[in-house]
């Protein structure tokens, strides 16, 4: 999953960014509310959630949030405020927004919101993916492969996710970048390759179901099986 927070304060940005990425998530983080709302515009397919302030300089949250949303912009927003009036709370919604979280909150609570708002049936994030002998908890990030729990790093599960999500697909590196790795990470390095190995090694590692992945050269990889329900 692929998070984008626009949050001015940085001491409060840097420590949203580290506790996301601990918990798995690739996070990008800007402050500057004109280039925010570019990067939302022209990479709209690249973000997961985004995580925006009300109070920024130059343009407000609530703002960027209307104009992103008359682009077509359907990816989730969560918006950062220190108001707690209910017409206040009504108008960021109205304007698009699909949550919102009242400062000062606990970092526990945005992650409420935020699983809460990924396993909305309107963003087409299950709670429960199931394909061909894998079962994957998006919730508690458990792996099983034919009943059986498999350990798995958190880049691992974030890469596994991507294919559960899209089976039979072919995902190209630079799609998988996108969602695992934040907007900085070096795309020519090896790293997708090694995780790939690995995540290769832990999964296929009974001779009976065959090969899950498959490599397509010169463009990305593929996750064999259909999804089921």
């Amino acid at each position: 999953m692929h998070i984008l927070i626009v949050e001015d304060e940085e001491k409060l940005a840097r420590a949203l960014k580290k506790g996301l990425e601990i918990k798995g998530f690739a996070v990008d983080w800007l402050a500057d509310s004109e280039k925010a709302k570019t990067r939302i515009l022209l990479y709209r397919n690249e973000y997961d959630l985004i995580i925006l302030d009300l109070m920024l300089p130059g343009i407000d949250g609530a703002t960027i949030t209307e104009a992103v949303r008359k682009e077509n912009v359907t990816t989730p927003i969560v918006i950062l405020t220190a108001r707690n009036e209910t017409e206040h709370k009504v108008d960021l919604l109205n304007k698009g927004a699909d949550d919102y979280i009242v400062k000062p909150f606990s970092f526990e609570e945005l992650l409420a919101r935020i699983n809460s708002v990924l396993r909305r049936p309107a963003n087409v994030h299950p709670g429960v993916l199931k394909v061909g002998p894998l079962e994957m908890d998006a919730a508690t990030r458990v792996v099983r492969k034919n009943g059986v729990e498999v350990p798995l790093t958190l880049k691992e599960f974030s890469l596994l996710e991507c294919f559960m999500r899209q089976p039979g697909e072919v995902l190209p590196r630079e799609k998988l970048f996108d969602h695992v790795w934040d907007f900085n990470s070096l795309s020519w390095s090896n790293v997708l390759d090694v995780h790939m190995k690995n995540l290769r090694k832990k999964l296929n590692n009974d001779d009976n179901d065959g090969a899950l992945f498959e490599t397509v050269r010169g463009v990305g990889y593929r996750l064999a099986g259909e999804i089921h329900e």
